[in-house]
């Protein structure tokens, strides 16, 4: 048919873009290889040194090939090229070397405020001292006087003087003490402290103590129990015209020294009956009752609870 369109040969195709000669490319190819050995040699080479110039090739030279204009300009675009790739090269690592340093001082700035001690509160405050029986305000030689203090009031003041001349009389021995000192006089009783029990005698004698066959001082070491196994007979003025005899078992050194005394004070008011006032007055006669309180089932002791756990 006439209106069949005849298929093109490939001969007849049209070129989109001219294809350089083999000449050409030779001469793109060494002025390519020229610049990127220009451009490392540069890099390489001391800064005091000049950066060699590139050799020019005069056209119509002997023993040179006279290029085209289509092979210099695709040898300049090859030119161009090769050093725009360095130059990008260039600047990346520069970029690079920049973010590097960035994040070391960001390091380092981290690790600082890291490793920085906080501050002491107050570390900047002195230490004031005053010295003893200085006023700490400095309000002079005068003697301070509280505005807000409460003054004393007389009957306060009255029961205080009561209360000292009430301690200075049962400190004071009883002088109405008659007690018959004949040579076989012999007072017995016995005294009870917790779970002690003392069965003490009275006699004429110069004041010794023998407890258990042995004296006071051995018997109780300790000068808290002396003076108040010593009490009642200092109380009663014959703590040098009488001895005491006693036996004591059960208890402890302490329950021992106060059923010691109980049972002194008992034996001098068999002595003489007319010293049960004052001796119940300065409490001598009273049989001290506390003890060890007893435990308890489910407790630790007699108040103390175990541990009390949730979970």
């Amino acid at each position: 048919m006439a209106d069949e369109e005849t298929p093109q040969t490939p001969a007849e195709e049209t070129p989109e873009h001219a294809v350089p000669t083999e000449e050409a490319q030779e001469i793109a190819g060494s002025v390519e290889d020229a610049a990127l050995e220009a451009a490392e040699e540069a890099r390489e080479a001391p800064a005091d040194h000049p950066a060699p110039q590139p050799a020019t090739v005069e056209p119509g030279g002997e023993g040179h090939a006279v290029p085209s204009e289509e092979a210099q300009e695709i040898a300049g675009a090859a030119e161009d090229a090769a050093l725009e790739a360095l130059q990008e090269s260039e600047d990346a690592k520069a970029v690079q070397t920049a973010v590097d340093e960035d994040e070391d001082e960001g390091d380092g700035a981290d690790v600082a405020a890291s490793t920085a001690k906080p501050a002491v509160p107050g570390a900047h405050l002195e230490v004031d001292i005053v010295p003893e029986g200085a006023d700490p305000l400095g309000r002079g030689e005068t003697p301070y006087e509280d505005p807000y203090a409460v003054e004393e009031s007389e009957p306060a003041a009255q029961v205080e003087g009561e209360a000292e001349e009430s301690d200075g009389a049962l400190s004071q021995p009883i002088a109405t003490a008659a007690i018959d000192l004949a040579a076989g006089a012999r007072y017995r009783a016995t005294g009870k402290r917790k779970t002690a029990i003392a069965r003490v005698t009275l006699r004429p004698g110069k004041g010794t103590y023998l407890i258990n066959g042995r004296p006071l001082e051995q018997h109780f070491p300790r000068d808290t129990l002396q003076r108040n196994i010593r009490q009642p007979l200092e109380t009663v003025g014959y703590q040098d015209k009488m001895d005491v005899v006693a036996r004591l078992h059960g208890g402890g050194i302490s329950a021992q020294a106060g059923a010691l005394r109980h049972g002194v004070s008992r034996a001098l008011l068999e002595a003489d009956p007319n010293l049960r006032g004052e001796l119940k007055r300065r409490g001598f006669l009273t049989r001290d009752s506390r003890a060890k309180e007893r435990k308890k089932a489910g407790l630790k002791k007699a108040r103390k609870r175990p541990q009390f756990s949730k979970r």
